[in-house]
């Protein structure tokens, strides 16, 4: 498997398994964040396993949303393609819901709620490695 760069003809690959992992996601701001360069992907033999959409955000990157394609999951791609991103960026943030609260944690991100008094959405913080 190879974690590198998205290329614009993936697009439509991207948004497919994006999709599938029932995330909140425009069309138009992934195409953008291909062209900047940041959306990763997650090949085995040509077929794209999963992607990881990334925004600038302050001094670090933020996981916009992060998908694997559902046959593929618990196969340690989703932490490659963090671990990648992570090394292209440094630190990252993301804001997540409870049910994947343990694959953040296991990547060890600092985790609290998003907003104070609430379990509803978490916010994730891993600094960058020096």
């Amino acid at each position: 498997m190879t974690v590198r760069p998205a290329t614009a003809d993936e697009h439509c690959s991207v948004m497919r398994i994006v999709d599938g992992a029932m995330l909140e996601t425009d069309a138009g701001e992934v195409r953008e964040r291909i062209e900047n360069g940041d959306v990763l992907v997650a090949e085995d033999d040509g077929r794209i396993l999963g992607a990881a959409v990334l925004e600038p955000c302050d001094a670090n990157m933020h996981i916009e949303a992060i998908a694997v394609r559902r046959a593929r999951r618990a196969r340690g791609i989703g932490s490659a393609l963090v671990g990648t991103a992570r090394e292209r960026y440094g630190g990252l943030t993301a804001e997540f819901d409870p049910n994947v609260r343990p694959f953040y944690e296991s990547l060890g991100f600092d985790i609290e709620p998003a907003e104070e008094g609430s379990d509803d959405r978490f916010w994730g913080t891993l600094e960058r490695e020096y």
